[in-house]
């Protein structure tokens, strides 16, 4: 199919499924609401709805502006679409930080081991003492009867306005910088200050995400716009590609998130 030439091979089959979604849409006049989607999902998702006509429009929400993680909605040009159209609950808890520490990866580590899928969870926001995790409507319940605990500390779920959502900050700090390649290890050695055969050790070791998503080949061909992590050294991402040096290195701008 001709328009999966502008994108990544390994995303064909989410693309697939946003076809099918349109294709529903387009067929039945119904609105269609996903699951979570991660920001390159959403991405995608608004690519291919410009390819429409303008039949189909598409909303997002994950709780305020700074979410990343957002529920779509797809639906026909004359649909009124409002916030509870989104199906969101916000869900509460405290814990005493003086005695406890809680990370973000020790909350999903938790709803992972109660067998909730990711798709259903939005943002999760940890710190403060203050846990709060935006969660699909249907599977809230489940969630606040079963997750009572988190690093054996007992915790209590309680519902609570969307609008009282903590905001992130997200400080992104651009730089310029000169690469050999634009393959994954070059650039995470450059962006993390790290030794190329330590990045390739780390991609091996499915420490590195791009675009939300575990890459284990170094060789992995990174491009303009692409989101990239290392566990334990934060988050980047590529934002511009601009040109070659003279000795046929890559100038590029970098963000990194502060």
């Amino acid at each position: 199919m001709e328009i999966y030439q502008h994108f990544r091979e390994e995303e064909q089959p989410f693309i697939d499924k946003v076809l099918s979604w349109i294709e529903q849409v387009e067929r039945s006049y119904q609105v269609k609401l996903t699951d979570f989607l991660d920001p390159r999902e959403q991405q995608i998702v608004e690519m291919l709805i410009g390819t429409t006509g303008g039949d189909i429009k598409m909303y997002k929400q994950g709780g305020n502006e700074s979410a990343e993680r957002k529920r779509v909605i797809l639906a026909p040009m004359y649909e009124i679409i409002d916030d509870e159209s989104f199906q969101l609950s916000l869900l509460q808890a405290s814990y005493h930080q003086k005695f406890v520490s809680v990370t973000h990866r020790d909350v999903m580590g938790a709803f992972l081991s109660q067998g909730i899928k990711r798709q259903k969870l939005g943002e999760i926001i940890v710190g403060e003492g203050i846990i709060q995790i935006v969660a699909a409507d249907e599977i809230a319940p489940y969630i606040i009867t079963n997750l009572t605990s988190i690093k054996k500390t007992k915790i209590r779920l309680e519902e609570k306005p969307l609008s009282t959502l903590i905001s992130k900050n997200l400080n992104w700090k651009i730089s310029d910088k000169t690469v050999s390649s634009l393959r994954l290890d070059a650039v995470v050695k450059v962006i993390y200050n790290i030794s190329r055969k330590d990045a390739v050790e780390m991609i091996g070791k499915q420490l590195v995400k791009v675009n939300f998503k575990i890459v284990d080949d170094p060789k992995f061909t990174l491009e303009e716009g692409d989101l990239i992590s290392l566990r334990g050294k934060g988050r980047s991402r590529l934002d511009h590609i601009n040109g070659r040096t003279k000795k046929d290195n890559w100038k590029i701008s970098i963000a990194v998130l502060q």
